[in-house]
């Protein structure tokens, strides 16, 4: 079937709608590779389209892709000579066509098979169109029998089931068990919530609540932040006045622990050395009440503006940002330079998947490895302007064990000048105690990123 070059909204110059905008952004997500969450918020952006429509369209966008593998598997039965004989476009709508025969209770099955066929007949030919009227059809009329086979491997048919990579539950499955992996999958599969961090120096988190619940929003202390709020039903937190006051941020709970378990004070020196876009850095700033510096330090020039962006709105004067590797952090400083140093290493992401759900059809077993030479170099190179009595923060947003306590294990046998330490200060939930100088947060036990931290005393 010959491609057709034009956009959803098709040859007739039809307005956009919640379908055709998630079509365009799927089908140009594989394609060139795009990142869905910034592929979608600029065709939203462009789309005119209304606040529920636009919610659907997310709502398409993203739960086609966290059920890729599964929506295929169901729809090769249907499409004869298989998905990939097809044009992307048309594999794309029909993927998200399924998603809501699936997954979405609320969508009739006669508006998700007319909508397909419009945007078939706008994008392509009337020979698409039938087919995808066909292939939608037979789709509804034995959508009961389609099921996970019996016998297959616990592996793959929870990756089935969950729609998760086979090769990463077989890791989970080893690590964690098959109880324990069936709920990692479950909550990669969830809609993330939202959690703001309480600017303390303008208002503690109290007060913050008090305002945001005096304007309707539904909003209740985080369970595993101290500075944290997670907000339901609010809408987009940007505009919200606090956001523009500098009164809150908007950070993951897990995410925030990083800062608490660093316990940086005023007037100290603080390197954050893998900073954009500055969610951990303000922290920083903030736990230090804006007193002492905070060197931020990044790889792509173009996200300093974001830290700086960030510690503006925030009234945040002590942060310092520049733009370098981290590797080559060593050159830029003396050593034993800091009171405190956070890598906040980059890795493979896997304790985001929910938020970015194409990090786990992106990757490969083999990526694990490269990516953990980076951050066993960084760690290598920057540990020596840490000062004697100091605290350094080693975090990733990954659950693998190659990348957190097996790099930290490394690391401390290499360098007997530095320990775990257990020292803090910070209330920690009663599923993360005792702290052993390392703990590692799973996506399903507070609903927030999956996590890892180590935090380490150099004697």
């Amino acid at each position: 079937m010959p491609a057709a070059p034009q956009s959803a909204a098709g040859r007739r110059g039809a307005q956009a709608t919640a379908r055709s905008a998630a079509l365009d952004v799927l089908t140009r997500v594989e394609e060139q590779g795009a990142y869905s969450n910034l592929l979608l918020g600029q065709t939203l952006q462009k789309s005119g389209l209304a606040r529920p429509d636009a919610a659907l369209a997310t709502e398409l966008v993203y739960g086609t892709i966290q059920r890729l593998n599964t929506i295929d598997y169901f729809l090769a039965k249907f499409v004869k000579g298989g998905l990939g004989k097809l044009e992307p476009w048309v594999r794309n709508l029909l993927r998200l066509s399924y998603y809501q025969l699936a997954y979405l209770e609320r969508v009739p099955d006669h508006a998700v098979v007319n909508e397909a066929v419009n945007l078939a007949k706008r994008r392509g030919h009337a020979g698409i169109a039938g087919m995808v009227n066909g292939t939608l059809r037979s789709v509804i009329r034995e959508r009961a029998s389609l099921a996970v086979p019996d016998g297959l491997p616990p592996a793959e048919a929870l990756a089935l089931r969950e729609s998760h990579p086979a090769w990463l539950v077989r890791r989970w499955i080893d690590r964690f068990g098959l109880a324990a992996a069936e709920r990692i999958c479950a909550a990669n599969n969830a809609a993330p919530h939202v959690s703001v961090r309480a600017n303390a120096l303008r208002g503690s988190r109290e007060e913050l609540l008090r305002e945001l619940q005096q304007q309707g929003v539904d909003a209740a202390p985080s369970a595993l932040a101290p500075q944290g709020l997670v907000l339901r039903g609010a809408g987009s937190v940007a505009s919200l006045p606090q956001f523009a006051a500098g009164k809150l941020s908007i950070q993951d709970e897990s995410s925030m622990l990083v800062a608490e378990l660093l316990d940086p004070r005023p007037g100290m020196t603080v390197l954050d050395c893998c900073a954009a876009p500055g969610g951990k850095t303000t922290h920083i700033a903030e736990k230090m009440r804006d007193d002492g510096v905070v060197w931020a330090s990044d790889v792509h020039e173009h996200k300093q503006k974001l830290i700086g962006d960030q510690a503006a709105r925030l009234g945040l004067r002590c942060i310092r940002a520049l733009t370098a590797d981290a590797r080559e952090l060593a050159g830029r400083f003396p050593p034993a330079s800091f009171d405190r140093i956070l890598l906040d290493a980059p890795c493979t992401g896997f304790g985001v998947i929910r938020r970015k759900p194409d990090l786990k059809w992106a990757k490969e077993p083999g990526d694990i490895a490269a990516i953990n030479a980076i951050q066993r170099d960084i760690l290598e190179r920057v540990h020596g302007l840490l000062k004697p009595g100091g605290i350094l923060v080693y975090s990733t947003c990954t659950i693998e064990r190659e990348e957190n306590e097996d790099t930290v294990g490394r690391f401390l046998s290499e360098h007997p000048e530095f320990s775990l330490d257990t020292d803090i200060d910070v209330i920690l939930p009663d599923d993360l105690r005792p702290f052993t100088g390392m703990l590692t947060i799973l996506p399903y036990q507070f609903g927030s990123d999956g996590f890892f931290i180590a935090r380490m005393r150099k004697n």
